[in-house]
């Protein structure tokens, strides 16, 4: 089953408005949009339901979250939206011990099916906040990713 409606609207609530905020190298964001990310896109007056459709493809559909388990699929969805999918598919490879080449292919979906959601969910979690805490801007918007995160884990325990 594709949860992506509920995905979405739990994932939109981690994301605002329109905020521009010079120490976001992304530029310009809406609803987790940025105009780096998508240069073509008027981002002032980017609609929700713009922002809906290229979640799922962009991100949803090109990690192919619809089929995996549905924490796993949300811990995927938001850490692709935060970080890009090639980003979230490598650490879901390599919460799974699979090759982590940045694209969620059979091999991949067969070795999450192996291991407890949980696991996954935590392992993936922990990779994410391990790479995160490493980053430049971390000074600036660490606060926020690791109570995105903490949020994520909360839900595995």
């Amino acid at each position: 089953m594709d949860h992506f409606d509920q995905c979405f609207e739990r994932l939109i609530g981690h994301e605002g408005g329109y905020v521009y905020d010079a120490r976001d190298p992304g530029g310009e964001t809406k609803y987790g949009i940025s105009k780096r990310a998508y240069p073509q896109l008027d981002i002032r007056n980017l609609t929700l339901i713009h922002a809906q459709a290229i979640y799922r493809r962009d991100y949803w559909d090109k990690c192919r979250c619809g089929e995996l388990p549905a924490g796993v699929a949300f811990d995927v969805f938001d850490a692709a939206v935060n970080s890009g999918p090639a980003q979230a598919a490598r650490w879901l490879q390599a919460a799974v011990g699979a090759k982590a080449d940045g694209v969620i292919g059979p091999v991949t979906l067969a070795a999450v099916r192996q291991l407890p959601a949980q696991a996954v969910r935590a392992r993936l979690s922990g990779a994410r906040l391990d790479f995160m805490t490493n980053l430049p801007t971390w000074p600036a918007f660490g606060k926020g990713w690791a109570r995105r995160i903490a949020a994520n884990l909360r839900e595995v325990a």
